[in-house]
């Protein structure tokens, strides 16, 4: 079976100058960089809506998230450096510079830096959701109730299941 290319979305003649370039030294938008940090590198808006891409600097011993799993978008890690514990829904695996993990919509999955050193690795979504407002919102949960908690991570497309 042969895949086809997604429909027409430029319908111009001569191409446009509309690229973006983040240079490495930009600030993170999330975080303070060289600890627990965000960089949104390409958002649903800026890829309308094609796929967010974001880098995650993680502080040793950080944690991570529970296992969970997302309905409408799927989630791939891409270890920059460091170790990251990835879990793919049926075991947890050290994650090491240069491993990748892709994990489609309904998959389980879970992350965390375990190690006693930094680890860094790039998160993409696809497709594209605003994933800005679920990072952002995270910090606000430990003053929310019960019922706030579950009505913002049905919001943000994030089951947990543990």
């Amino acid at each position: 079976m042969c895949m086809s290319y997604p429909e027409q979305v430029y319908t111009g003649e001569d191409g446009e100058i509309n690229a973006r370039f983040r240079p490495a030294s930009t600030p993170p938008d999330l975080g303070t960089a060289g600890q627990d940090a965000i960089h949104y590198l390409a958002t649903t808006t800026t890829t309308r809506g094609e796929f967010g891409l974001y880098r995650v600097e993680m502080s040793a011993r950080s944690g991570g998230p529970r296992t969970h799993f997302h309905k409408t978008i799927s989630e791939s890690f891409f270890i920059l450096d460091g170790t990251v514990r990835l879990f793919d829904g049926a075991e947890w695996v050290d994650a090491q510079r240069g491993d990748f993990l892709h994990v489609p919509q309904g998959g389980l999955h879970a992350f965390r830096n375990d190690s006693d050193a930094p680890a860094e690795m790039l998160l993409l979504f696809t497709p594209g959701a605003p994933r800005e407002a679920y990072f952002e919102g995270l910090a606000q949960l430990a003053q929310a109730t019960d019922e706030q908690r579950a009505r913002f991570f049905d919001e943000h497309d994030s089951y947990f299941v543990e």
